[in-house]
């Protein structure tokens, strides 16, 4: 599920996956500071049904390893990547320096058996960025989502609410 910020990619994603046993992978850090971000996971957070499993996921690769009965949806790779750019004081290194972050990934979704849905920001579609961070991770976000889209049996591109089946 590619799609621009409030494109309706998550609430797209979300009606994917109703009906049975639902594993949702938040992958955001939340920074208590931050209102506005944790005004964004508060609206994520009433929207879920109270009989998902939730599981705050810095590592969702690992999760996917673990069989779930029913559907699992990863929320956002946008913010498991911005992490792990974090976590690699990556921001100043050289593009590629995440790899083996976003190859694990990429190999635990190839892997799944699991009906498995993904939400990921589609940040190509605008204009170059002016730091040297926006296009870091302008670059590594494409290139993980073409690796993605490569392994997923379906993808869909979300504008304006409406989704665009790509594959």
């Amino acid at each position: 599920m590619l799609g621009g910020a409030r494109s309706g990619k998550s609430a797209f994603a979300e009606s994917l996956v109703t009906g049975g046993a639902v594993r949702y992978l938040a992958t955001a850090i939340p920074d208590p500071a931050d209102t506005d971000f944790a005004a964004r996971i508060a609206a994520h957070r009433a929207r879920r049904p109270a009989s998902w499993t939730v599981i705050d996921a810095a590592d969702p690769a690992a999760e996917l390893r673990t069989p779930h009965p029913g559907a699992t949806l990863v929320d956002d790779i946008g913010t498991w990547l911005t992490a792990r750019l974090d976590a690699r004081a990556a921001w100043d290194a050289p593009r590629g320096t995440v790899g083996p972050d976003t190859d694990v990934l990429v190999d635990a979704v190839a892997g799944s058996r699991d009906r498995l849905v993904l939400v990921t920001p589609e940040v190509g579609l605008g204009v170059i960025p002016a730091t040297r961070s926006g296009r870091l991770f302008r670059d590594e976000i494409g290139t993980l989502n073409q690796r993605l889209a490569q392994v997923c049996d379906e993808a869909f591109l979300v504008v304006a609410g409406l989704p665009l089946r790509l594959k």
